[in-house]
């Protein structure tokens, strides 16, 4: 994953450092990622991007995601200059492979499913090993980033363990390590085979515990191998720390803090140290301290100090956070998350995922060419939004102004039907219609409390959706497009459930298994 060298002190020139940035109040930005002028501005992705791990493969770099309970699971992105990002793939198709409590009829693991992840090249091959907090360990590899990748292998039967790492070493032998977080925060270092596809569970070896102590990632460079990791203290907070030892196997007995707690902005402590294209080192991080815009992804800068890579500002202003560098790299190709839609393909958008895993047979691509049709069911729990299983989400950002319009065909809805725009995570918001007594109603709801409004006739609404920075979304509709006539109550999008605010598309109906809307478009305006 990372290549050696020798070991020296890397000295990282600031440069177009904004006052204002410097003194910037958390969550408050008003640009970020690459200005185009040279340098790059936190965080790079203003959206929730959590769990993250990073490598590099010739001159590309690809990171993954955490997920949860959303379908496909594991989102892969790819970069060529470490601050611009694109989706190319997710790696689990089929939630209900991990297990049952992820499918559309249980719906049972908010805040569960799909947590931290590590993501390695060998061979080749790309391997990606996730754990759940109940259902244990699981890998798979591809060929390419972007799939196919093979059917899960779960290496784990047990719960109570989470974020994984593995190394190949020189000598051809495979390592895995997992923390048992149920026990103490206590991480083991286990053989694995070659294929990575088994552990040997009985060769464990305890090579860290304490105080929260999770978040590894396993690195070598020069004659030594690290243990990176995040400890948490109530009195502190959340910091970066490594060990080192001169054997994969041990004795780990020197440890060292990379990176103080740095509360007030949202504790950057978990992600992938990589060598740039310039030769430097970067932490490719999220913020663990999730808010509404969930757990976002800064990159900061690795200096090599006395043989440790010390990550960010280093000296006097340790604790402050690194707002500003320059880029990477110049004159790579500037990949961006995709978001908007015109369901033109015969598959969904990358940036598309499921709450939970759906019922294949209650969308379609193909039915109505250039249109999603969702085709509605009953929610598992009655008029609940967060238990109605045909939701289609993406990640929202926190930008100075977003604004997101639906356009869908309603003439297909029938009685008891509601289908909309949402924004959700542990609360819900959304504006739609429900059809009763034959006639369409619009609809605002909070929370499931609903308040109807006007009757609108069959055929084509626009809904739409629109915050700031301060998170407090506004939502309106239109008949034609362009007048938007507002409709509810400010709704302020919140955490929950390990998440940041989600914007989707919903479709259900409480009555009978009938009805349906055709989606035309989705498109998201952002600033930057």
């Amino acid at each position: 994953m990372y290549r050696t060298f020798c070991l020296s002190v890397i000295f990282f020139e600031m440069a177009c450092v904004l006052p204002a940035q410097t003194e910037q109040t958390w969550g408050n930005w008003t640009k970020w990622g690459d200005q185009g002028d040279g340098t790059y501005l936190n965080p790079i992705i203003p959206s929730d991007h959590s769990d993250i791990d990073c490598i590099k493969v010739g001159e590309d770099y690809y990171a993954i995601s955490s997920t949860f309970q959303f379908s496909p699971g594991m989102t892969v992105m790819h970069s060529r200059d470490l601050v611009n990002w694109e989706i190319v793939g997710h790696v689990v198709s089929d939630l209900t492979l991990i297990g049952p409590e992820l499918n559309w009829d249980r719906m049972n693991r908010y805040g569960k499913g799909i947590w931290a992840g590590t993501l390695r090249y060998h061979e080749g091959r790309f391997y990606i090993f996730f754990g759940t907090p109940d259902e244990g360990f699981f890998m798979t590899s591809a060929r390419r980033p972007e799939g196919p990748w093979e059917p899960l292998t779960q290496l784990m039967d047990t719960g109570g363990w989470d974020d994984c790492t593995v190394m190949w070493d020189s000598d051809g032998k495979a390592y895995f390590v997992g923390t048992h977080f149920a026990d103490g925060y206590k991480t083991y270092l286990f053989d694995m085979a070659p294929d990575g596809k088994t552990i040997d569970t009985a060769s464990a070896r305890l090579i860290n515990e304490g105080s929260g102590r999770e978040a590894s990632k396993l690195l070598k460079v020069g004659d030594w191998y690290y243990l990176i990791f995040s400890e948490h203290q109530w009195d502190k907070g959340r910091y970066v720390m490594a060990k080192r030892a001169k054997s994969i196997t041990g004795p780990y007995d020197e440890e060292r803090v990379l990176a103080p707690a740095r509360r007030q902005y949202n504790e950057p402590n978990q992600g992938g140290i990589v060598e740039g294209p310039d030769g430097k080192w970067y932490f490719f991080t999220h913020h663990g301290t999730g808010d509404w815009g969930g757990r976002v992804a800064s990159l900061l800068p690795v200096a090599w100090t006395d043989g440790w890579p010390m990550i960010g500002n280093t000296g006097e202003d340790a604790e402050a956070m690194t707002w500003s560098a320059p880029m990477p790299c110049k004159g790579k190709k500037r990949f961006a998350i995709q978001t908007d839609d015109d369901f033109g393909s015969k598959r969904l958008g990358l940036q598309w995922q499921w709450n939970y895993q759906p019922r294949t047979d209650k969308f379609s691509l193909a039915e109505r060419k250039g249109w999603l049709r969702l085709k509605a069911f009953a929610a598992l729990q009655p008029n609940k939004l967060l238990y109605a299983g045909n939701t289609l989400t993406q990640r929202c950002f926190r930008t100075r102004h977003s604004e997101v319009t639906v356009k869908m065909d309603i003439s297909g809805m029938a009685d008891g039907q509601r289908s909309g725009l949402c924004h959700f995570s542990s609360q819900s918001a959304a504006i739609g219609i429900v059809k009763e007594g034959g006639r369409c109603y619009i609809e605002y709801r909070h929370n499931d409390d609903c308040t109807k409004g006007d009757t609108v006739p069959d055929g084509d609404i626009w809904f739409r959706s629109e915050w700031g920075l301060d998170g407090v979304s506004r939502f309106s509709y239109s008949l034609d497009g362009r007048t938007f006539i507002p409709f509810g109550g400010e709704y302020t999008l919140c955490w929950g459930y390990y998440r940041g605010d989600r914007i989707g598309i919903y479709c259900f109906n409480d009555k009978a298994e009938s009805g349906y809307v055709d989606v035309d478009m989705f498109r998201y305006d952002m600033e930057k």
